[in-house]
């Protein structure tokens, strides 16, 4: 590290390695992506989350597609160094003790972007306490609040504990760390020797700090009781500063998140104007998120960069020149991406998929608004499209949370039609979708299938990732795709605008399969089957216009502009 660290970013889950479980989805990977470009563009940042021993948890599927779920332990001595330092938080009047583990995201020549992960196994703590930081997203609402307290209130302890004295902006990625705002307060009125903050320490806090929300989803904004938070936390002073905790007999941590911090954004244009509808007494900006492009893009299009692209590496614009890829060597490339994701295929499942079949993927978290399911609305109209084009072929993987059943009913739902839709449609689900999987899925497919009820769809990051390796995405009109979609150029729009729609009909499930089953059977097919040289176009264009701006290299450049150093 070239400097001392100058920004502190918080996140519950962070995808930082493959073997290292520490992530659910869509949070995690945009901020192991963001510490990752961080590191490349050599930002002072360090990054603090929670070791999650047992990771979120492995998925099997059995015949029938009913998930289970097993514990994920790593080698963690194999990845990540224990620390010296030593703090403690207070859980229901008792000190449970905290320890830190390093995870060092490499940058250029010597600069190192530092993750420490928090860790309460120690031998001084109880049983339950020992545990408390094992699992992501486990147990009930005190063991998720009693980990947000290790999260936020531990992690600016820990950061103090280890000399990260410089910090001058605490990055919220989420409200689940909007407890540092509140340890922050504190910690300025304790310094001043008085036992309560006041306004004045309210604005200095707010000052320090930036506000990330993910999702217009209620479930996605954590809320917890007054009576367990007093009870944990040991303090009852919530009517006393309702400009801080905004209660109506619920701690809600997005609000705590928005009241402490002076920048707040969603995560795509409009996810910004939908949390500002939701949020009106704020300002919401918006940064659209991006991935990191080295990690996702695969390896026959990394060989292909290197030799017509050079710098695409640290200069992700770059991009912008593919058009001037020989489009002969671009198919080539896919082609390799395909035939990995295939092998894969046959390896886990035993299926043999038909490399020249088209080949839509979907891979996502399971959750009933992603509608997963919206493709097998009709099947008979399904199998015709897929007889008319000699066959079809449709790769799934996503987990369920393992708390969310109708989440787990549409996995059941979607391996339940493989019988139906045969021979005409061949459906695939891939169990345990991890970050390996994701970057096979996301490059190896033919087009990239997302279908989420708008306005629902925050951003989505897994269309970018096709997108940087020249595979269109063929998408409801919501999240990150209102600002990627051209028709025809870089993928295809199913339904209409949420924006353009009144009282909600956008939300008509029978109104979005049928521009689903019409963009497939008279745009994408005959596009992939007759117009093989318009397809590679396509794929041009994917990488040129939007693999070159959804990145996060882009993403951190606009958080430094707009939120750290302002």
């Amino acid at each position: 590290m070239k400097a001392s660290p100058e920004i502190a970013y918080f996140s519950m889950e962070v995808a930082l390695a493959t073997d290292i479980p520490t992530y659910s989805g869509g949070l995690g990977m945009l901020a192991g992506d963001h510490l990752r470009s961080a590191a490349d563009l050599e930002v002072p940042l360090v990054g603090i989350t929670l070791l999650h021993r047992q990771g979120y948890f492995r998925q099997r599927l059995d015949a029938q597609g009913r998930q289970r779920e097993e514990a994920c332990p790593w080698n963690i001595g194999r990845y990540v160094r224990e620390l010296p330092a030593r703090v403690a938080v207070q859980i229901e009047g008792r000190s449970v003790a905290v320890r830190a583990w390093q995870y060092d995201v490499p940058g250029p020549a010597s600069f190192v972007v530092p993750v420490l992960l928090l860790d309460t196994d120690l031998p001084e703590n109880s049983e339950w306490d020992r545990h408390l930081t094992d699992h992501l997203y486990g147990g009930d609402s005190y063991y998720r609040f009693c980990q947000e307290v290790v999260l936020g209130i531990g992690g600016i302890r820990m950061l103090r504990a280890l000399g990260f004295n410089r910090v001058r902006r605490y990055h919220m990625n989420e409200g689940h760390a909007a407890l540092l705002a509140l340890e922050l307060l504190d910690t300025r009125a304790a310094a001043a020797g008085r036992a309560r903050f006041t306004r004045e320490d309210v604005e200095q806090v707010r000052a320090e700090c930036v506000f990330t929300t993910h999702t217009p989803v209620p479930a996605g904004h954590d809320k917890f009781s007054l009576e367990l938070v007093g009870r944990v936390l040991g303090r009852h002073d919530f009517t006393e500063h309702r400009e801080v905790f905004c209660c109506e007999g619920v701690l809600n941590l997005t609000y705590l998140a928005l009241n402490l911090s002076h920048y707040h954004n969603g995560v795509a244009r409009q996810h910004g104007e939908v949390s500002q509808l939701m949020f009106p007494r704020y300002t919401i900006d918006a940064i659209t998120n991006g991935v990191h492009a080295p990690t996702w893009t695969s390896e026959p299009f990394q060989r292909l960069f290197d030799r017509h692209l050079p710098d695409w590496r640290r200069d992700c614009f770059a991009l912008r020149n593919a058009l001037r890829i020989p489009r002969g060597e671009m198919w080539i490339a896919h082609q390799r991406a395909k035939n990995r994701l295939i092998a894969a295929v046959r390896e886990v499942t035993g299926a043999s998929l038909d490399p020249g079949l088209l080949t839509l993927g979907f891979g996502r978290r399971a959750a009933a608004y992603k509608r997963a399911d919206l493709l097998f609305h009709d099947i008979p109209r399904l199998k015709a499209i897929g007889k008319h084009c000699g066959g079809l072929q449709i790769v799934y993987a996503g987990k369920a949370h393992p708390a969310d059943q109708p989440g787990k009913d549409i996995i059941t739902r979607i391996v339940g039609f493989e019988a139906a839709v045969l021979p005409e449609v061949k459906i695939v689900y891939l169990e345990n979708y991890d970050m390996a999987l994701g970057q096979l899925l996301t490059a190896g497919v033919d087009v990239w299938l997302n279908t989420p009820a708008p306005p629902q769809e925050a951003s989505g990051t897994s269309g970018m990732k096709a997108a940087l390796n020249g595979v269109p995405s063929l998408s409801v009109l919501d999240g990150w795709w209102v600002e990627g979609h051209v028709e025809g150029a870089t993928g295809w729009a199913v339904g209409q605008p949420w924006a353009a729609v009144p009282n909600g009909a956008v939300h008509d499930t029978e109104h979005d399969a049928a521009s689903l089953y019409e963009k497939l059977e008279r745009q994408v097919i005959p596009l992939f089957c007759r117009k093989p040289d318009q397809f590679t176009e396509m794929m041009s264009h994917c990488i040129a216009l939007n693999g070159s701006f959804f990145n996060t290299h882009r993403m951190v450049e606009q958080y430094v502009r707009k939120a750290y150093f302002t």
